[in-house]
Parts: structure tokens; C-alpha cells; sequence
């Protein structure tokens, strides 16, 4: 587990108490032909992925030569690897997603891997963080979970795709439909369980009721429904 540079926090409020001393970034198999994207004003630049977090990434598919490869000749290129074996993918709205990595990084353990992918959040899981997830939104009382939007489980069976293994765009690319907001550094990342999501998800639900825009109603006031007059 690390803790995240403050100019690449993936919302406000994000901590960063100490440099991590990670290794710098470089392509799968020395390749080195865009540091630029992967280091920005000589600080780390967690949105690329190391040479172990590629490992580690490649090992979860059928052929995790094949996916070195792709990645060392196409080192922009996304990739769709399975779930259920390395790890599990939990997907969430990507504001709802922030809140949820805000309340992870300021108040609990941390983040494994997340990425950024049309409009949601992927946060890499623990395997059978798919299974249990669901259960445990059910199970859990309904005062404190109304708040939490749906969230996608992708466990064994599932496939989701993986952002490229650099990091910041290069002059002229468009936007990425995919990209790492916490990439993989390590062979072994540490994963969050499905219980320390659940606890992530009611605090961002209950942060969600907090920052509403509309102060509460008078008791007692009366309360006209508009929609009924004619």
C-alpha cells in the first residue's frame, strides 16, 4: 500500500504525508521511449504503470507473455484481462467513486489500484470481493446504504478493460477513454476487501447527505404540492 503524491490525488482532500520512494515509472521490458509521460516536473507520476505492476497486471490474463508484448510495442494501447483469479473490480459512478476514495485515503487504509473508465471508477479488488460485496450491501441497514448508487461487481467470469501502461497524454492524443488514477507499482498490491469497501461506500453515502445544497424544512412549515394546481 502507498500513499499518493499530492499533484496526482484523485480528488481534493486527498493526504499525502511522505514521498513513497517508489521506483520511477518506466515501459514493460526497458521500455523507455516516453518518460515524458511517465514523469511530469520530475516528481512520480502514479498514473503510470511500473514494469511489476505490468507483471502483475499480464498475470491475471491466459497468456501474460502475450500482454508484455502487446504492451511493449503498443505501450498506449488498453488491454481486457479477467477477473476473479489476481483480482476482483468494483465499479462505481465516478463522482460517487471519488467521494469513495476520498473517505479510503483521508480516513481508512488506502486504495489499491483504480482507474478511470467512461465515466466510472474501476477500484481493484481483493478476489471475491464480487461475491461478497452484494451480500453485504443487502445485508446492511437500509438507513445507511439508500444513498449508494449501484455499484458494478466483476469477479470470476468477468472481464474489464485495463488503461494503457503510460500515464499522462502525449501532445496532440485525444482524451482516453481509460486511464489509471492509481496505477499498479508493485508485483503484490495490497487490495481492499469487500468490508472496508462497504465502510468506504456508506461513509461517501453519508458525506453525500451532508453536502446537499438544500437545507432541511422547517417542522413546521406547512407544505404546499405545487404539482396538483391547476
Amino acid at each position: 500500500m502507498r500513499k499518493i503524491p499530492a499533484h496526482a490525488l484523485p480528488c481534493p482532500g486527498f493526504r499525502q504525508p511522505r514521498d513513497t520512494g517508489r521506483s520511477p515509472s518506466v515501459d514493460v521490458d526497458d521500455m523507455s521511449s516516453t518518460p515524458d509521460a511517465l514523469f511530469q516536473d520530475g516528481r512520480c507520476d502514479v498514473t503510470g504503470v511500473t514494469r511489476d505492476g505490468a507483471a502483475w497486471l499480464a498475470s491475471a490474463g491466459t497468456y501474460p507473455r502475450s500482454t508484455l508484448a502487446l504492451w511493449r510495442e503498443r505501450p498506449q494501447a488498453p488491454v481486457v484481462l479477467p477477473c476473479g483469479s489476481v483480482f476482483d473490480v468494483v465499479s462505481a459512478p465516478a463522482v460517487f467513486g471519488r467521494r469513495m476514495l476520498d473517505r479510503l485515503w483521508n480516513e481508512g487504509p488506502g486504495s489499491g489500484p483504480v482507474a478511470a473508465h467512461r465515466g466510472r471508477l474501476l477500484m481493484f479488488a481483493a478476489p471475491g470481493t464480487a461475491q461478497r460485496l452484494p451480500s453485504l450491501l443487502r445485508w446492511e441497514d437500509f438507513g445507511r446504504t439508500e444513498g449508494i448508487p449501484p455499484l458494478l461487481c466483476h469477479g470470476a467470469g468477468d472481464a474489464v478493460t485495463v488503461p494503457s501502461a503510460t500515464g499522462a497524454r502525449t501532445a496532440g492524443e485525444p482524451p482516453r477513454e481509460s486511464r489509471w488514477l492509481v496505477a499498479p507499482d508493485t508485483r503484490n498490491p495490497w487490495l481492499p476487501g469487500p468490508e472496508v469497501l462497504l465502510w468506504a461506500a456508506v461513509r461517501a453515502a453519508r458525506a453525500t447527505v451532508r453536502i446537499s445544497i438544500f437545507p432541511h424544512a422547517d417542522q413546521g412549515a406547512k407544505v404546499y404540492d405545487v404539482s396538483r394546481r391547476r
